[in-house]
Parts: structure tokens; C-alpha cells; sequence
């Protein structure tokens, strides 16, 4: 019972974001590389918010204060890796330079959109891992949790708030690019404020019991809210639009009959 309470949620948790990396960045090494690059400055925000909480003694015990500056440090690395890539799209754009006025870029590199959804993935995947891999232990037994007045919802709503989570980077980094590369500095705003809101939600959890276990209802439903809120947001950020994706739909479907 407990392995397969461990695989469901595990599939739960990792089953999308699993998919979307199969699906669209597996096959291109570029992608995997900016992939593991991002994860890379995820534990580099992990670190020095474990470095601060380290630091100040007398607060080690106030699990708000290190998840406040955790937040701060992550989205202060997201900006850092957006910097980062942005350099480097220049610097292939000069070594790739054959003429005057003709580059060869990689096509990655000419969708910016690209890049910011796989670093996104890559913060959310790292995220996700550190979040719930202590759970994930914990649920192969050799007992279950609900036995001594625990809720039994506590691993469902632990693999389905990582997921939301997971996903809600990968549009966040399309939200937070784009708007940076536009100068738009409200949209960046509502990144940060919106990774803080959830993350103090989940303080609320501590009060959970058999008797209140509605509260990871009150977590999970704001977060599916914004997550769908935040994919809108990036779809529209990478420059979709209703009418782009009716003529998409169209051309697709005529291509299916004529096949």
C-alpha cells in the first residue's frame, strides 16, 4: 500500500513536467543544457537562503522568515539567469557572425520565449525535487501517515501543490523574460508577489489535523487559480493570441483531412 501510495503520488507530482521535458527539450542539447544551467542557479538561491538561515540564530526556529528570503533569493537568481542568458545570446551572436549583416543563430536562441520556458521548467523541476523528496521517503513506510491524527491528505495535497508549483516557474520564467526584455517591470512585480502569496499559504499547513484538513484545500485551490492565472499570462507574453490560435487550429485540422 505504501509503494503505491509512492508512485501515485510520485506520477502526480513529476508526471507533467516529465512529459513536457520528453516532449520538447529531451531531443535538443541546447535545451537540456540550459535546462541543468537553471536548476544550477536554483541551488545557488537554496544556498545562500541556507547560508542566511544559518546565520541568524536567533530566528532559525520562525520557518516564515527563511521562506520569505527564500523566495527573494530565487526570484534575485531567476533575474541572474535571465542576465546570463541574455549575454550569451549576444556572445553567439558574435561568434556566429559570418558577414556584416548575416548571422547563423541557433533557433533557440532567436526564440527568446523558448529559453525562458525551459529555464522555468528547470527552477520548477529542481523546486519541486527539494520540496517533496523528504515526502516522497517518508511515504514507502513502513507505516502511513493518519495514524496518530495526522491528515491523510497530507501526501495527495504535498505531490499536487508540487506540481502546481512546478508549473507555475515554467510560466513564471516566460512571464518574467519577456516582461524584463520588454522593460515592463509590473509584470516582474507580479511574479515575486505571487510566489510569495502561495509560499506563505503553505504556512497554514502546520495547522492542519484530522479534524481541519480543508486547509490544504485553502492552498491548493488559490494556486491552481493562479496557476491557470500565470498561464494565461505567458501565452500571452510569447506573443499567442486567440486569433493566432483558431488559425493554428484551422491549419491543423485542414491538414488532417488532406492527409
Amino acid at each position: 500500500m505504501t509503494m503505491m501510495e509512492f508512485f501515485g503520488c510520485s506520477f502526480i507530482a513529476f508526471g507533467p513536467p516529465f512529459a513536457l521535458f520528453l516532449f520538447t527539450i529531451a531531443r535538443d542539447p541546447m535545451r537540456v543544457i540550459v535546462l541543468i544551467a537553471s536548476s544550477f542557479f536554483w541551488l545557488l538561491a537554496l544556498l545562500l537562503s541556507s547560508i542566511l538561515w544559518f546565520a541568524v540564530v536567533p530566528l532559525r526556529e520562525t520557518l516564515a522568515f527563511g521562506l520569505v528570503f527564500s523566495v527573494l533569493f530565487q526570484e534575485g537568481f531567476r533575474f541572474l539567469f535571465y542576465k546570463t542568458m541574455r549575454l550569451a545570446n549576444d556572445g553567439l551572436l558574435k561568434v556566429s557572425q559570418q558577414t556584416e549583416d548575416q548571422h547563423v543563430t541557433p533557433k533557440d536562441f532567436s526564440n527568446k520565449h523558448i529559453m525562458a520556458y525551459v529555464s522555468g521548467l528547470g527552477f520548477g523541476v529542481i523546486s519541486g525535487a527539494f520540496s517533496i523528496v523528504n515526502v516522497l521517503a517518508d511515504m514507502t513506510g513502513p507505516g502511513t501517515i493518519g495514524i496518530y491524527g495526522d491528515s491523510k491528505f497530507f501526501f495527495w495535497s504535498s505531490a499536487f501543490l508540487t506540481l502546481c508549483f512546478i508549473l507555475l516557474h515554467t510560466a513564471w520564467g516566460v512571464i518574467f523574460f519577456a516582461a524584463l526584455d520588454k522593460k515592463q517591470y509590473i509584470p516582474v512585480a507580479g511574479v515575486v508577489l505571487a510566489h510569495m502569496l502561495l509560499s506563505c499559504l503553505t504556512l497554514l499547513n502546520q495547522q492542519s489535523g484530522e479534524h481541519n484538513s480543508v486547509i490544504y484545500l485553502s492552498n491548493i485551490v488559490p494556486a491552481y487559480l493562479i496557476l491557470v492565472i500565470s498561464i494565461i499570462g505567458a501565452f500571452y507574453s510569447a506573443g499567442g493570441s486567440l486569433r493566432n490560435m483558431k488559425a493554428a487550429l484551422i491549419c491543423r485540422k485542414g491538414r488532417y483531412q488532406i492527409d
